[in-house]
């Protein structure tokens, strides 16, 4: 007698929680205000509704969100001694924790990841960032970066959309704790969080300019990044953009840090523990739907485990269910845009084409939304497009090697350099093979790791710069 697979009673948390309203606005110089830009309008990727309209900025915005930062950091912030700041900081943090479950809501909605990932990774990790920088900012003479180290003044930040409320912690937290003042323009589809923020930085009594948040599109980040008020450029994105970037600041003595695109391996020798293995696979390609700039998305095999851990990872992602991002039962959401969904099937497509090995999780899907079945490649040579192009989706590629040697030179062999990860019981194999990678972070049997007390950056095509830890705080202090 074969048995019934066990369900899972639906457990969907409710969409009040985000008090969703039916338009934001910009938030220039401790106000919401009107923007002269097109209105954008925010899609729920898992419905495909309208969430809500927000305003945009434009250029003349964006001329005076700098202004505004200007005044506040020469008459106010950068003046300010470290203890003041910190105390705004640990307000911000704890009001982030205490809207922690509207965050989270609010941010499933706009982006489509599970509930579960915003309520237990993205909202904890943002707050956390804050506590961290907050203990840093009375405390930077003693950073390793001289006796008084200064803000470099305003910071023009631009953020994606994989993690739009993490990523802003990311480069406010540090930047407000050394004294520099910002102009933040989210991600054009996931601006909710980025403006609901804005409340809590009023909420926190933050004085006005000191923080500024100019929704819109590449246009708005363009001019952002071009204007001569800004002294300090961060940017997380793809490396398309990331080079026009530099390109841009070439000569103007702006300081600036890039953290792009990745292809990072994910490396599982013969004596790795599999089960475990297996896991970390699996959080590596398809937490937030492979929307993951470190994702573990080309997976080095060694040759006589290779069957054996195939089959114990497609038994293992058959159980991954897909479906509302609001349900806490889900493990794998919705594709955060139209656009995205195309680029990802594009991709996955080429792979057929290419001769590699198509193995499709048999989850149903939902019949709307933007959604894309867990998918594993094997039999993929490190000419195709899947194992050298960055498809930010849940797609792995899996490639499999002989020697120790061998693993590393196809491992290195991208232009990209921002993780990977080792699997061995062996800590002399670990510590060989992580200092033959070229790569920002590696995890070793374990994946996708994160603290606001580590540095996260990249190498090569990757980005340069680090945010998090006392590393990240050089980004926003002229030493």
């Amino acid at each position: 007698m074969t048995e019934s697979p066990w369900e899972y009673a639906p457990a969907p948390e409710s969409r009040d929680i985000a008090n969703l309203k039916p338009s934001y606005r910009m938030f220039v110089d401790g106000e919401f205000t009107d923007g002269g830009g097109e209105p954008l309008k925010s899609i729920n990727p898992a419905t495909e509704e309208v969430l809500a309209e927000v305003g945009s900025a434009d250029e003349s915005d964006v001329d005076t969100a700098v202004r505004a930062a200007r005044r506040a950091f020469e008459q106010t912030w950068s003046r300010m001694p470290g203890t003041e700041r910190a105390k705004y900081l640990f307000r911000i943090a704890r009001l982030i924790q205490e809207r922690g479950r509207e965050l989270a809501v609010l941010e499933t909605l706009d982006n489509g990841k599970p509930i579960k990932e915003s309520r237990d990774a993205d909202i904890p990790t943002a707050a956390a960032h804050f506590f961290h920088h907050a203990g840093w900012a009375d405390k930077l003479a003693y950073a390793g970066y001289g006796p008084d180290p200064r803000p470099l003044g305003v910071a023009g930040q631009v953020i994606p959309w994989n993690f739009p409320l993490l990523m802003l912690a990311w480069k406010i937290a540090p930047a407000l704790a050394c004294g520099n003042t910002v102009v933040l323009k989210p991600a054009e589809t996931t601006p909710l969080s980025a403006l609901v923020f804005a409340e809590i930085c009023q909420q926190a009594g933050l004085p006005p300019g000191v923080v500024n948040i100019v929704p819109g599109a590449g246009d708005v980040g363009a001019a952002l990044v071009a204007h001569p008020g800004v002294d300090k450029v961060a940017f997380t994105g793809s490396t398309e953009v990331g080079k026009q970037i530099q390109r841009t600041v070439a000569g103007t003595g702006k300081k600036l840090t890039l953290e792009l695109g990745g292809k990072a391996a994910n490396i599982v020798f013969d004596d790795a523990p599999l089960d475990q293995a297996v896991e970390g696979i699996v959080n590596g390609i398809f937490f937030n739907q492979g929307h993951v700039c470190c994702a573990g998305s080309r997976l080095l095999v060694q040759e006589s485990i290779a069957e054996e851990l195939l089959e114990k990872l497609r038994a293992r992602v058959r159980t991954l269910r897909v479906g509302d991002p609001l349900d806490k039962n889900t493990d794998v959401g919705a594709i955060n845009s139209a656009e995205q969904l195309a680029k990802i099937t594009e991709l996955a497509d080429s792979g057929d084409v290419e001769g590699a090995r198509r193995w499709t999780s048999p989850c149903p899907l939902p019949e709307r939304g933007f959604f894309f079945s867990p998918t594993v490649f094997s039999d993929v040579q490190q000419s195709m497009r899947i194992a050298r192009e960055e498809i930010f989706g849940p797609v792995l590629s899996v490639l499999t090697f002989r020697t120790p040697a061998e693993a590393i030179a196809k491992a290195n062999n991208t232009p990209y350099g921002l993780s990977a990860g080792i699997w061995s019981e062996k800590g002399s194999r670990i510590l060989w093979a992580a200092q033959q990678l070229r790569a920002g972070v590696v995890w070793a049997n374990t994946f996708n790791r994160f603290d606001p007390t580590a540095p996260f950056g990249g190498y090569q095509e990757s980005g340069f710069g680090r945010e998090g830890g006392r590393a990240g705080l050089e980004a926003y202090l002229d030493v």
